[in-house]
């Protein structure tokens, strides 16, 4: 009965560290998650800096006159640019909460990181100017003034840093058996 009670702290203090342990690795997300948070998240913003973001943007605007449910109120553009703030903005504190232990899994991030930082503002300005013209139906020169500086600005930039973000997104996904579709 002596060592039955001597030995109890030791089995404490010993299963105290496996919870310990077991804990810790909990908190890292399974590799498939972080993926996806982290690489595949950005299918949303591969449009950015092209003509075909400024098409979905002004398509907010379409009316039809033959069909009375797509009278517009005036602000479906604008509504569709800060609704992708929004999203944006989510998965970003996505990204930043998420566990990178391990070289890959920090160049993954701190490169997804860059690349929302990188989008977002301009989505907060310029894209949000161009969205305001779209939807007061202004003048196709103005407009296209506004999208050629955000391309001139912006899209050499971008598109370096999301196919970085993608080689190493590729590889690790590779290294973690991740099944991915490149298109």
């Amino acid at each position: 009965m002596t060592n039955t009670i001597k030995s109890f702290p030791g089995k404490i203090a010993i299963s105290l560290l496996i919870m310990l342990c077991v804990f810790v690795q909990s908190c890292s997300e399974p590799a498939d998650k972080f993926f996806d948070v982290a690489v595949l998240n950005t299918n949303t913003i591969v449009d950015f800096g092209t003509p075909l973001l400024a098409k979905h943007i002004n398509d907010q605007t379409t009316e039809f006159p033959d069909i009375p449910s797509s009278k517009k109120k005036g602000d479906e553009a604008l509504t569709y640019v800060n609704n992708n703030v929004l999203y944006m903005e989510k998965t970003l504190k996505d990204i930043k909460a998420l566990t990178a232990n391990g070289d890959d899994r920090k160049a993954i991030k701190q490169q997804s990181i860059a690349l929302y930082e990188l989008v977002i503002p301009v989505y907060k300005n310029e894209y949000t100017a161009y969205a305001k013209l779209c939807d007061a139906k202004a003048p196709e020169a103005q407009k296209q003034d506004v999208i050629r500086s955000i391309e001139q600005k912006y899209s050499a930039n971008f598109v370096q840093q999301y196919e970085a973000l993608l080689s190493i997104g590729k590889a690790f996904a590779k290294e973690n058996h991740i099944n991915v579709s490149w298109n």
